[in-house]
Order: structure tokens, then C-alpha cells, then sequence
């Protein structure tokens, strides 16, 4: 009698599966540059040795990946594009949104990134190649508070956390943090149209916002790293406190309204 494991047959990959992934490590390599056009499908073609049909499946592949974009019709060949941080922040937001995903969840998966994230920077003292950046960004919020700009200053908040995790150098937590602020940031603009606030109100709360980064940036140049994190953990959550009352917590994230 055969085993279950006699029964499992390997499958072959197509020929056009094969293309997109020669296509695909070149464009992934950096050999292939956002904006660059591949070949025309003649030569293709003739260099790759395949079909008509087996290359324009191995393209709706790439399209499909959002790695090329064809023109049909076009003579010129497919266009090439660079992954994109962006796109994969989105459907990663439509996995948790299908999964039932809820507000609660999401501010404590940030209340678990960005201490730690600050832990380091105080700890090197803020000498790290992101700090700088982290700073220009500081700055121009203040700028904007200076010039009661305060749409604006709302609008770069999500960009200070950004850039905050980008500081460390990290690659993996900062685009881990991209896809949860893409998120928050829907459900922000969502309560803020429910629940409108006075200008006095969004003033007083863009003031102490600003006082805060600044103290925050000042420890962490310090290295205060005990304060550092206290202080950036109270933040955290007294900005959580504000977006998730009257059931708001509850909520299933929004991945489809950005």
C-alpha cells in the first residue's frame, strides 16, 4: 500500500512562472530600476526562447504584483516598478481586517514597537544615521505650530512615529510600523469626523503634542533611557486613550478608506 507521502506529486512550474520569476529577481536585484522599460516582446521573446501567449501570461503575473504595467498595444515594452512599501502595507491591512482585527489591538501592537524603539535611540544617545532626519522633522513641526498651521501639523504626525522608527535603522520594524501608522491614521481621520473637536480643543492638543516629541528628543539625546521610555509610554498611551474610548477599541480596522 502506498504512504500518503508516495501520493504527493512535486509540481512542475509553467514555463511563464519561470519568466516572472527571472523578470521578477532582476527587478528585485536592482538590475532593473523603477521606470525602466523591458525589452519589446519580439525580443523577449527571441532571448527567453518562449511564446507570444507564455510571455504575456508571465507579464500578467508581474502586473499582478504590481512589478510591471503594461500599455497594450504599446511597442515599447512593459514598464518596470520597485516593490512598494505602500502596496504591501495595504494588503497586509486587508489581512487584519479580515481577520477581525480590532482599534484595541492595533494601538497595543505600537505601544509594544515604539518604547523598545526608543530604548535604543536613548541608549546610543541618539547617535544614529536617522536621528538627524528625526530632528528635521521635529523642527518642522514646530514650524508649523509657529505659524498656526495646524491641518498640516495633524497631517505629519503619523510622519514623526515614521520617521522615529526609521531613526533606528531597522528595516524590518520600520515597515512593520508604516503598515500599522497607514492604519491608524484611517481610523484617526474616521473618529475625527465623528466626533468633531473646537479649535481650542485640536490647539490645546497639537501644543502638548509638540511639547512632547521635543522632550521626547531631548532624553533620548541625553541618553535617559530609563525616562526616555517612561515618558514616550505615557504618550503612547494617553494617545490611545483618545482614539479608542466610547467602544471605539472595539472597532474592526479599516483597510479599504484611506
Amino acid at each position: 500500500m502506498q504512504s500518503d507521502r508516495d501520493n504527493v506529486r512535486i509540481r512542475v512550474p509553467k514555463t511563464s512562472e519561470l519568466v516572472a520569476d527571472q523578470i521578477r529577481a532582476q527587478i528585485i536585484r536592482g538590475e532593473l530600476t523603477e521606470g525602466d522599460s523591458l525589452p519589446p516582446e519580439g525580443v523577449l521573446m527571441t532571448t527567453l526562447g518562449v511564446s507570444r501567449p507564455t510571455l504575456r501570461e508571465a507579464f500578467r503575473i508581474l502586473e499582478a504584483e504590481s512589478l510591471i504595467s503594461v500599455v497594450r498595444g504599446s511597442r515599447s515594452g512593459a514598464r518596470v516598478h520597485r516593490p512598494s512599501t505602500e502596496l504591501v502595507s495595504r494588503y497586509a491591512g486587508y489581512v487584519l481586517e479580515s481577520q477581525g482585527t480590532t482599534i484595541a489591538d492595533l494601538y497595543a501592537a505600537r505601544l509594544a514597537i515604539e518604547p523598545t524603539v526608543v530604548r535604543w535611540l536613548a541608549t546610543a544617545k541618539g547617535e544614529t544615521p536617522g536621528m538627524p532626519k528625526l530632528k528635521t522633522v521635529l523642527k518642522e513641526l514646530g514650524d508649523m505650530l509657529a505659524n498656526e498651521q495646524y491641518d498640516e501639523f495633524i497631517d505629519n504626525i503619523a510622519y514623526f512615529h515614521q520617521v522615529l522608527v526609521e531613526a533606528t535603522g531597522n528595516k524590518t520594524l520600520s515597515f512593520m510600523n508604516r503598515m500599522l501608522l497607514n492604519l491608524a491614521r484611517t481610523h484617526q481621520n474616521d473618529y475625527q469626523r465623528r466626533h468633531p473637536r473646537s479649535t481650542e480643543e485640536r490647539m490645546k492638543s497639537i501644543r502638548a503634542g509638540f511639547k512632547s516629541y521635543d522632550k521626547l528628543i531631548g532624553l533620548i539625546e541625553k541618553g535617559e533611557v530609563e525616562e526616555a521610555v517612561a515618558h514616550w509610554r505615557l504618550h503612547l498611551r494617553n494617545a490611545n486613550e483618545t482614539w479608542a474610548v466610547r467602544g471605539e477599541g472595539e472597532r474592526i480596522v479599516d483597510s479599504l478608506h484611506g
